[in-house]
């Protein structure tokens, strides 16, 4: 079908819940997507981080495969090798102590907000429930999540919204102080804030609050929905911030373009939900753990990680070269890079961007958001900072 024909009948038959740009995908191969009209795309997307080994991925799509010819899902009533092979890896490479499995990261940090709420239950009772989040962070768009997000303007049309929620600013930690009451159960930081802008948290920051909370037994949880999976040049972005936390939640990356969502557990909260307390139809079925054990066997290695951190310090380093006055701040860590722009031009920017073949993201008011497969090859930045240019000068 052409784009017009799929335009149309987009239109008339799904919710129009997206702003959609005016391409409809159809095929990729590595870092590069082909549309319905056959153009050709360097992509800087990887579908909000979720298609980290690209597109045509040898090994993955092998062992996606195979997995059909066998089984796709069981009941969570049953064993399932795929499921524990999985947990198995995250768990010996972070040191933590248990996994749960989901669907996608709102899922995922639902869970997250449940686990800390009944772990403070267990211990102090039920009138240590808040937990405070970040100014401009996300959390995701379930109602729990919404609330946890820390950006007003999510906080509309949908009440009454779940109560027990506060937001702290970040890198600020005389101010997020303030909110810590005998009522704090658990905080929840982004290591970057992703939707927000791009934004990385001070390290210093990270380990006042972490180790602040440590002292309390407040539970110190890490939202590694966008920022995980090697996005940001080690298995977890909270690795380069020198903090072990208690809960940890991911998704996007780890199923390579499968479904998945998770949540680590460390020894302390390991055994807080306990059976009928928490669940999912789908969560761990056997397609999206075979994909995630085969993203993590080739992600999760050492030159892997080193290579997408040599990538991105190469990426930031080509763009802060351009030296145009549209670029006010080039930011960010690993293949996870935040450039701010004009505002007011920022759309015009991405247009322009995809008349010449390059596909990227934006984030928070001001700012263009490069997340591309951790596979793109240093000539295809190459190829995209040549467009850039002409578009950005």
């Amino acid at each position: 079908m052409h784009l017009k024909e799929i335009e149309a009948l987009e239109k008339q038959y799904v919710l129009q819940t997206y702003g959609r740009n005016d391409i409809a995908l159809v095929s990729g191969k590595g870092a590069r997507l082909y549309d319905s009209e056959g153009k050709e795309y360097i992509d800087l997307t990887s579908g909000i981080g979720v298609n980290c080994l690209g597109y045509q991925h040898p090994q993955l799509t092998d062992a996606i495969c195979d997995q059909v010819q066998h089984l796709m899902h069981c009941s969570n009533l049953f064993y399932s090798e795929p499921m524990t092979l999985v947990a198995k890896e995250l768990v010996e490479s972070t040191g933590m102590s248990r996994v749960f499995f989901s669907n996608s990261g709102a899922e995922a940090n639902e869970g997250m907000i449940k686990a800390a709420r009944k772990y403070s239950f267990d211990h102090y009772g039920k009138d240590r429930y808040k937990i405070v989040t970040l100014r401009q962070s996300f959390h995701g768009r379930t109602m729990t999540t919404l609330m946890a997000t820390g950006q007003d303007k999510f906080h509309q049309y949908f009440y009454p919204f779940p109560e027990g929620f506060d937001y702290g600013q970040p890198n600020d930690f005389d101010e997020w102080k303030t909110h810590i009451d005998e009522h704090v159960c658990a905080v929840i930081m982004e290591m970057i804030q992703g939707e927000g802008g791009v934004v990385p948290l001070d390290p210093s920051f990270v380990q006042q609050v972490s180790a602040y909370c440590k002292e309390r037994d407040i539970l110190v949880c890490v939202d590694e929905v966008q920022t995980g999976i090697g996005r940001t040049g080690t298995l977890f972005c909270y690795e380069q911030y020198g903090i072990q936390p208690d809960i940890v939640s991911m998704a996007k990356g780890l199923g390579g373009g499968i479904p998945i969502g998770a949540i680590l557990f460390s020894e302390k909260c390991a055994d807080t939900l306990q059976v009928g307390q928490h669940g999912s139809t789908f969560g761990g079925n056997l397609l999206a753990c075979r994909s995630a054990q085969t993203v993590l066997s080739i992600v999760n290695q050492p030159s892997f990680l080193k290579d997408v951190k040599e990538k991105g310090e190469y990426f930031r380093e080509q763009l802060r070269s351009l030296h145009s006055l549209a670029i006010h701040d080039v930011r960010g860590l690993g293949l996870m890079i935040g450039v701010g722009v004009d505002p007011d031009k920022r759309s015009d920017y991405v247009k322009q961007l995809q008349e010449k073949g390059v596909l990227l993201l934006t984030a928070g008011q001001d700012t263009l958001r490069i997340l591309p497969p951790l596979i793109i090859t240093k000539e295809e930045i190459d190829q995209a900072i040549a467009c850039m240019k002409e578009v950005l000068q």
